[in-house]
């Protein structure tokens, strides 16, 4: 298996934080292996991501769901998407089936892009679906406002059904029979908590949050005037500004920063924002608390929001509440939890060990 070919959805960042988590893993374990990475992920992001090798082939490889704004879903242009891009275009399959003979691939694994699913099964070679939903079961939710996704729930389920190998992680939305379910899949920090402080310029004893909204982040922040009131309470928010800025109790940073997400978090006592996976997988192994947006229509959130309020501590807030920063004066007492304890492994090296045990 010298050749891995990865198809990732492009709908956020939070599949290709998962899948760049699972390729650190294998390559931790077995440094030869390379991989082709088919996704409309931004380059930088695997570059920021990943310690191996890689081959990027900019793709459109999922529709997933278009989103208006961070927590708002457009179902109108969803569906015009889906109706343009299923079934897939057979020229289109037949040219990734060459690549993918040419480089001599040996599997193909989703994170939760059918599109690599189909390509497998053209080329015979197994794949291997990674998910904590698909989407046939993400839009079953959304049936009562546009029917006409019914068509795209089939097409997608029998696809993901007929994958090889199936891998759940943890937190599940959708329990069923799998190859193998792990812990909460997670990049991991580079950095200790001490040094990503000492380079954001943020007092090693100070109370620290972490504003994240995760890989579309909102254009502005109605409530950072009201952060500058609470002195000693420090608030780090990346997506607000063209470069690092500092301002009083504020530490403003790109959409793209030198600071892996992971560090960002490795260093807050809490994170704040959209509720999405790799943030929460990071959070959960940073052993920090999640104060969270709801998102009513999106079926995922409810599914993440009982993990954070189980296994993690945080509490939910409304879109409302968010924007308005009613959340602030919540905060003390989850400022003064112990960070968890985590034992295990992560899952993503449970997944690493699991494909390098597949017959070759």
């Amino acid at each position: 298996m010298r050749t891995i070919a990865y198809f990732i959805t492009p709908h956020g960042f939070g599949h290709g934080a998962r899948a760049c988590a699972v390729m650190n893993a294998l390559q931790e374990i077995a440094p030869q292996i390379q991989f082709d990475i088919y996704t409309q992920v931004p380059l930088w992001f695997f570059q920021d991501s990943l310690s191996t090798h890689f081959n990027y082939h900019p793709l459109l490889t999922d529709i997933g769901l278009v989103q208006a704004s961070p927590l708002h879903e457009d179902l109108k242009q969803t569906l015009e998407r889906l109706d343009n891009f299923l079934p897939f275009d057979p020229l289109l399959v037949a040219k990734l089936v060459q690549q993918i003979e040419k480089s001599q691939c040996g599997l193909i694994i989703c994170d939760i892009a059918p599109l690599g699913i189909a390509v497998a099964k053209e080329t015979g070679i197994p794949a291997v679906l990674v998910e904590n939903f698909t989407w046939d079961w993400i839009y079953k939710g959304y049936l009562d406002q546009v029917p006409e996704i019914q068509k795209h729930i089939d097409f997608t389920k029998d696809l993901f059904e007929g994958v090889d190998y199936h891998i759940q992680t943890q937190p599940l939305c959708h329990p069923t029979s799998v190859d193998l379910t792990t812990q909460p899949v997670s990049r991991k920090a580079r950095l200790a908590k001490e040094a990503v402080r000492s380079k954001l310029g943020l007092p090693q004893d100070a109370s620290v949050v972490l504003i994240s909204m995760g890989g579309i982040p909102p254009q502005h922040y109605p409530f950072l005037a009201q952060m500058a009131s609470w002195q000693g309470l420090f608030f780090v928010i990346p997506g607000v500004s063209e470069s690092l800025q500092r301002h009083e109790n504020l530490v403003l940073l790109p959409h793209h920063s030198e600071f892996f997400h992971p560090d960002l978090i490795q260093a807050a006592d809490l994170v704040l924002g959209k509720l999405g996976y790799s943030t929460l997988a990071e959070a959960y192994w940073a052993g920090i608390p999640f104060g969270y947006v709801t998102r009513t229509r999106f079926r995922e959130s409810e599914i993440l929001g009982q993990f954070v309020e189980q296994e993690m501590g945080g509490f939910a807030m409304s879109e409302t509440q968010f924007e308005a920063g009613d959340w602030i004066s919540l905060l003390p007492p989850y400022l003064k939890l112990a960070p968890r304890k985590r034992t295990g492994p992560n899952g993503a090296d449970q997944i690493a060990r699991f494909i390098l045990s597949l017959p070759s």
